[in-house]
């Protein structure tokens, strides 16, 4: 086999390793997935995991930085809008954040359900939402461009959004609490980005 091939294999068993967790982080959770559950869910042997990974912590580090890397996309996109005086700006960066949370639901629970038992992690997906809300000062300063006051300084803003969005895409797109009827997407989207814009600009639309 030429030194390619063993990339290329090395790079398919890698992704078919995360591929698997996600599946199996879906069905059983974080906490509860073992590495042979990944490893058997890949139709890898179990010792071909640790060519990868030095455990499960280091699998979601990697589908960390996979996600990141997909929101950083995203923002480079034409379509992307920049200025949060204009609600549709707002509403743009809601809708991203809910879609991206919606389709990598089970890592982003296990995310959270690794933080409660490693100091590490909690300390590494805490540096993910500071750098998401950090993304958003300069989409902040044309509020004040605008000639509007914001509520706070810009990164404080930026981190209530983050966090606003995130826990509210956490309530929802996991399991809801009984009794609560979940919003469409389109729903959640709408109340969010009124909330949001309402907040940083004191106006509606």
């Amino acid at each position: 086999m030429t030194a390619t091939s063993r990339k290329e294999k090395a790079a398919e068993t890698e992704a078919a390793l995360k591929a698997a967790a996600k599946r199996v982080f879906a069905r059983k959770g974080y906490l509860n997935t073992k590495i042979t559950d990944i490893t058997a869910e890949a139709g890898r042997a179990a010792g071909s995991f640790y060519n990868h990974f030095a455990g499960k912590e280091e699998l979601l580090e990697a589908l960390l930085q996979d996600m990141a890397a997909s929101g950083d996309e995203s923002a480079d996109s034409e379509d992307h809008l920049a200025d949060f005086s204009d609600p549709a700006a707002v509403r743009w960066h809601v809708k991203q954040y809910w879609d991206f949370y919606r389709d990598n639901a089970a890592t982003m629970l296990a995310l959270r359900q690794a933080a409660m038992v490693s100091e590490s992690f909690a300390r590494t997906v805490a540096q993910f939402g500071a750098s998401q809300a950090a993304d958003l000062d300069d989409h902040l300063a044309y509020v004040t461009r605008a000639g509007l006051r914001l509520p706070a300084a810009p990164d404080r803003c930026g981190g209530l959004i983050y966090n606003l969005v995130d826990s509210f895409a956490a309530t929802w797109l996991h399991e809801p609490p009984p009794g609560w009827t979940p919003p469409t997407d389109e729903e959640a989207i709408e109340m969010l980005t009124r909330f949001v814009y309402r907040g940083l600009t004191g106006r509606d639309y």
